[in-house]
């Protein structure tokens, strides 16, 4: 019998946002100790930190590794991350609701503010058809994703090996995830036109938000007639699309007389489309990041801080974040005071959230960055590190869009480096304002304000 005392305590203390970073952190304990055992590895036994690191980024759907995943890792320990990966993605709260509610149990309040917050913007009136909707899609998408990778591989590899590294791939894809099998991502299939498009086909679709998938799926399939697409969905679809020509056009642009220089027309424009696509919170590459130049890692940088959808599996400060800011910012320059997009007016509440989720990404990025150039570089000179502050922002802001995407700093990083990323990986997941809600007390709202006074800006 569990004291009432104590279970008004945990009712209050296991706030929504408390109850979502806690399930994560249990998941990556289990998982740092699955990896730790003797026949997770081919040769030797993960160290802590190094099976810390790796279930911190597979359950954060990240992809940065210490160590390699496919050379290193047995089948078994492979498997592992690859359910690290799937459960991490979906979100391991979505995963025991359903479950519950599979049970024929009625799930509470706290539990239905975690959906909500998760996957939608609206109230949500039924949990049960939304995140079976979910696991639909998710299984199919994976599917058909597997299908076709497994087309691209055949021929290439075994089959066995080609129908267990496209079921692999498909889930790692979908799931926003840079895990690869392979230790140099998709380099050596740089001109596989199916395990291209396969590939971006499932990170565009994974990073989209199941609210947009699934309007599109009803619309497509006329199941209501009166379903008009959502101004959500018309900002993430915008968004998504025109970040992904951006980003093709400038790689393509910056590096066609580099690292694209060997290459037809068009592989360039192809190599240029997955390395867009892949950027914004995948982590997949078909070009080395060490052969790219200094623009267009920057421009790299810039789309993965940007991020995914809401309500999707990837991370960064997300799509309609940064369309909200950029319609604030132009409608300012036009003399409007508010932010419209599509004939719509964004409410005050969600600019100033937009705001302020941006704001402490750029304060979580620029902190933890200094944490790692003083762990790594220590008293060590400029001219003695030239070029490393570039590739530890990199790092940084790929953990933090839960990218994946890496200059070759990961493995190099010491103990007290890997715990700065993990903190960095699971921030980018759970995102900076979940983590201050999360610690925060509520509290009253004031009825009072203070005296207006103006300063001088600009």
């Amino acid at each position: 019998m569990i004291p009432s005392r104590f279970k008004n305590f945990t009712l209050r203390f296991l706030t929504p946002e408390r109850t979502l970073i806690l399930s994560f952190l249990i998941m990556i304990l289990v998982g740092t100790w699955l990896l730790s055992l003797p026949y997770a590895a081919r040769i030797k036994t993960s160290s802590f930190i190094d099976a810390l690191f790796t279930a911190t980024s597979a359950v954060c759907v990240t992809g940065l590794i210490a160590v390699d995943t496919g050379g290193f890792y047995s089948q078994f320990g492979q498997i592992i991350i690859l359910i690290l990966i799937q459960v991490g993605g979906l979100g391991i709260m979505t995963f025991s609701i359903f479950f519950y509610l599979l049970l024929g149990r009625s799930i509470g309040i706290r539990d239905r503010r975690i959906i909500q917050d998760t996957f939608s913007q609206f109230p949500i009136r039924n949990i049960y058809v939304l995140l079976k909707s979910v696991f639909l899609y998710t299984i199919i998408i994976e599917f058909v994703g597997a299908l076709f990778l497994f087309i691209g591989w055949n021929g290439h590899l075994p089959l066995m090996t080609a129908l267990y590294f496209s079921l692999f791939h498909a889930i790692s894809a979908f799931c926003n995830s840079g895990f690869s099998l392979f230790s140099d991502s998709f380099v050596g299939f740089q001109n596989n036109i199916t395990l291209n498009l396969s590939i971006t086909s499932l990170i565009i679709l994974g990073g989209l938000g199941f609210i947009v998938l699934k309007e599109i799926v009803d619309i497509g399939l006329r199941r209501n007639t009166s379903l008009r697409i959502s101004l959500h969905s018309k900002v993430v679809l915008t968004t998504s699309v025109t970040l992904i020509v951006l980003g093709t056009l400038f790689i393509f642009l910056t590096e066609r007389d580099n690292s694209l220089l060997n290459l037809s027309l068009g592989e360039q424009v192809l190599t240029s489309y997955f390395q867009s696509v892949t950027s914004r919170t995948a982590g997949f590459n078909t070009l080395s990041m060490m052969s790219l130049g200094n623009a267009t890692l920057f421009v790299l940088i810039i789309l993965m801080f940007i991020g995914a959808s809401p309500g999707s599996c990837g991370g960064g400060i997300k799509t309609t974040n940064l369309a909200t800011l950029v319609s604030l910012a132009f409608n300012r320059y036009k003399g409007r005071e508010r932010a419209n997009l599509f004939k719509r007016t964004i409410p005050h509440e969600t600019v100033a959230r937009s705001i302020s989720i941006i704001l402490a990404s750029i304060l979580a990025v620029t902190i933890i960055t200094v944490f790692l150039l003083v762990t790594q570089l220590g008293d060590i000179s400029h001219t003695e590190s030239r070029g490393l502050f570039l590739e530890y922002l990199f790092e940084t802001v790929s953990a933090f869009g839960t990218v994946g995407l890496s200059m070759g700093v990961t493995t190099k990083l010491n103990s007290a480096g890997k715990l700065i990323i993990i903190a960095m990986m699971l921030l980018g997941r759970l995102g900076p304002l979940t983590l201050a809600f999360a610690m925060a007390r509520r509290t009253k709202k004031t009825e009072f304000q203070y005296a207006e006074e103006n300063i001088i800006v600009g």
